[in-house]
C-alpha cells in the first residue's frame, strides 16, 4: 500500500502546499483553497467542490447554546424524574454535564486547531486509526439519522396535544416536518444557520421564562397561591428507590438518570461539526465551546432543579402512556397543577418547534458526518459532490432518506421496532464521546511529538490530559452498566431479552464496524510523530476575517453575545 493511501489526508500533489494555498484562496476562492489543501490536489477540489463558510458568528453561538435542545429536556426528563426523584435527577444531570463539558474542551481544542466539516471521524482517522474514523463516522451518521426520525416522530405526536381525536393522520404531520427540514438543509448552509438561530432563540427565551415561572410557583405566586418550597423533596422524597431497597435502591435510581441525561445532552458536539463551515472559526469556535458551560448550567442543571420543586415525582401523568403531546412533560404538569391555563399550550408549541429544530440539526450533522467519512475515503466518492452554494447534497439526500423510517411509528407493530432503533442512539452517542476523548489524547501526543507548543494554540483546554481520561472513564462506565436493570430481573423472558439487546447491541455494532475496516484495509495505529495535524490548516491560515467594530453600547453587547 502506498504511503498516501495509508494516510488519506497526506498531501499528494506538489501544486498544493503552504505557499501555494494562499494563491488558490485569492484566485479561486476560500472553499477551493481549503478543498485543495485537504484533498492534496486542485483537480479533485474543482471536480467535487467544497463546503462554504456560510455560518456567521451568531449562528455558531446560538447553535452552541440551544441547537440540539429537543424533546429530551422537555419530555424525556419526566421519566427519569418519576423513577429516581428530584435530587437524583439534579445530581445525574450535573455529573453528566461536567463530563460533557470536559469532553467539549477536548473537542474545542482540536476543532480550533483544524476546523473540518464533519470533524470527528476525520480527527479519529488522522490521529488514532483509520479504522476508528470509519467506525465513529458511520456510527455517528447512523445515530444522527435515527435521532432525526425520533425528533420528527415526536413532532407529530406533539401535534396531538391539540388534535385529541386524531382527526388528521399522523403521517400528514410527519410529511410536513420532513419536507420543512429537507428544505432548510438542501439550498445553503446559511439558511440552516438562520433557521437554527430562530429556533434556538425561541428555546432559550422559553427555558429562561420557565425558570422564572418555576421560581414564582415555588414561592407561591401562581394562581393557586400554594407556597411549595422544597416540599416535594420531603414527600414523596428527594431520592426514590428504583431497583432494590434502601441505599442500593437510591443509588440505582441515581444511576438510571445518567443514561437519560446522556440522551438529553446528545448532539452537544454539533458546534465542532459546524466548525468546517463557520466564518472566522479561530474566534467563534472557542467562544461557542466556552458557552457550553452556561448551556449546561442554566438549561439542564437549573432546569432539573426547577422541575423538582414544582412537580411531585409520583405524579401519575409523568408516566402516562396515553398522554397526548406534551401532557406528560413535567413543565406542563407544573403549570396545570398551579392553575396556569394558557402556558401549557405555549410550552407544547415550543416543544414542537424544539423537535423540528433538533430534527433540522441532526439532518445537518448526519450529512456532514457522511461527508467527513467520504473525505476519509471510507464512503463512495460521489458523496463529496457539493453544490455551488457549498452543500453536499448527496449526503443530505442519503441522510434524509432514512427519515422515511419515521412512518413506522404510525403502525402499532412497526412502532415497537422503531422504538427499539431509537433506544440504540444513546449508546452510539456515548461511543462518540469516548472516541473524542481518545482522539484528543492522541492529538495532544502528536502536538508534543511534532514540537508544537500548546501555549501557542488559540484555544488551549485546561487540566489536560486528565480531563480527557476522566471523561473517557465516565462515559465508558455508563456504556458498560447502562442495562443494569436487566440483570436484576428473574426469570428472564422475551421482555428481558429485548431490554438486554436494546441496552448492549450498540457495543458489538461499533466494534464490528471497527473490526471490518481494520481487517479489510489492515490499518495501523497512527504514530503521533507522523499524525497528520497539518493538511487543511494552511488554507485556513491564509484566510482573513475583519472583526466588526461596535458603534454603540447595544452593538457592543450584541457582538459580545454573538
Amino acid at each position: 500500500m502506498a504511503e498516501h493511501e495509508k494516510q488519506p489526508y497526506a498531501v499528494a500533489a506538489d501544486s498544493v502546499h503552504e505557499n501555494g494555498v494562499k494563491d488558490i484562496v485569492e484566485q479561486k476562492g476560500a472553499a477551493t483553497g481549503e478543498a485543495a489543501d485537504v484533498y492534496g490536489d486542485l483537480q479533485t477540489a474543482e471536480e467535487f467542490g467544497y463546503v462554504e463558510r456560510g455560518l456567521k458568528s451568531r449562528h455558531i453561538q446560538f447553535i452552541a447554546l440551544g441547537g440540539t435542545i429537543g424533546t429530551g429536556l422537555f419530555l424525556g426528563i419526566g421519566t427519569a424524574f418519576a423513577h429516581a426523584g428530584p435530587l437524583s435527577v439534579l445530581l445525574g444531570y450535573t455529573m453528566t454535564g461536567v463530563a460533557v463539558f470536559a469532553m467539549m474542551q477536548c473537542l474545542g481544542e482540536m476543532s480550533t486547531w483544524l476546523p473540518l466539516p464533519g470533524a470527528i471521524p476525520q480527527y479519529c482517522a488522522r490521529y488514532v486509526d483509520p479504522a476508528l474514523g470509519f467506525a465513529v463516522g458511520w456510527n455517528n451518521w447512523y445515530q444522527c439519522a435515527i435521532t432525526l426520525c425520533a425528533e420528527i416522530s415526536a413532532a407529530a405526536v406533539l401535534v396531538s396535544f391539540w388534535d385529541q381525536n386524531e382527526k388528521v393522520n399522523p403521517a400528514v404531520w410527519i410529511t410536513i416536518v420532513i419536507v420543512l427540514i429537507v428544505c432548510l438543509n438542501i439550498f445553503a448552509v446559511s439558511i440552516y444557520g438562520e433557521a437554527e438561530f430562530i429556533f434556538a432563540s425561541i428555546k432559550i427565551i422559553t427555558i429562561l421564562g420557565l425558570l422564572v415561572v418555576s421560581l414564582v410557583i415555588m414561592l407561591g405566586g401562581a394562581p393557586d397561591h400554594d407556597r411549595r418550597g422544597f416540599r416535594y423533596w420531603k414527600n414523596p422524597g428527594a431520592m426514590k428507590e428504583y431497583v432494590g431497597t434502601g441505599d442500593t435502591g437510591r443509588f440505582t435510581g441515581l444511576w438510571s438518570t445518567l443514561v437519560n441525561a446522556a440522551f438529553s445532552y446528545g448532539g452537544v458536539e454539533m458546534v465542532a461539526v459546524a466548525a468546517g463551515e463557520a466564518a472566522n472559526p479561530r474566534k467563534n469556535i472557542p467562544k461557542a465551546v466556552r458557552r457550553v458551560f452556561w448551556r449546561i448550567l442554566f438549561f439542564y442543571v437549573l432546569g432539573s432543579l426547577a422541575i423538582g420543586v414544582t412537580v411531585p415525582s409520583n405524579d401519575a401523568t409523568l408516566t402516562d402512556e396515553n398522554a397526548k403531546g406534551a401532557q406528560a412533560s413535567p413543565w406542563v404538569i407544573a403549570m396545570q397543577n398551579a392553575g396556569i391555563p394558557v402556558l401549557p399550550h405555549i410550552i407544547n408549541a415550543v416543544i414542537l418547534t424544539s423537535a423540528a429544530s433538533s430534527g433540522n440539526a441532526f439532518l445537518y450533522t448526519g450529512s456532514r458526518y457522511l461527508f467527513g467519512v467520504a473525505q476519509n475515503g471510507q464512503a463512495p466518492r460521489f458523496l463529496l459532490k457539493c453544490s455551488r452554494a457549498g452543500v453536499p447534497y448527496w449526503c443530505v439526500a442519503v441522510t434524509a432518506s432514512i427519515s422515511l423510517l419515521t412512518y413506522m411509528s404510525v403502525s402499532t407493530g412497526a412502532n415497537q421496532v422503531f422504538l427499539w432503533f431509537q433506544n440504540l442512539t444513546t449508546i452510539a452517542q456515548l461511543f462518540t464521546w469516548c472516541c473524542i476523548c481518545i482522539c484528543y489524547i492522541k492529538f495532544r501526543k502528536a502536538l508534543i511529538a511534532q514540537n508544537v507548543d500548546r501555549n501557542t494554540l488559540v484555544f488551549k483546554s485546561p487540566f489536560q490530559p486528565y480531563m480527557a481520561w476522566a471523561a473517557l472513564a465516565y462515559f465508558g462506565l455508563i456504556i458498560v452498566f447502562n442495562g443494569f436493570k436487566v440483570f436484576t430481573q428473574k426469570p428472564w423472558g422475551s421482555a428481558q431479552l429485548t431490554d438486554f439487546f436494546t441496552a448492549y447491541i450498540g457495543i458489538p455494532i461499533f466494534f464490528l464496524l471497527y473490526g471490518f475496516w481494520k481487517i479489510l484495509k489492515r490499518s495501523k495505529f497512527v504514530d503521533p510523530a507522523h499524525a497528520d495535524i497539518w493538511s487543511g490548516k494552511a488554507a485556513l491560515d491564509a484566510m482573513h476575517w475583519e472583526d466588526p467594530v461596535p458603534k454603540n453600547i447595544l452593538q457592543k453587547f450584541w457582538y459580545w453575545l454573538c
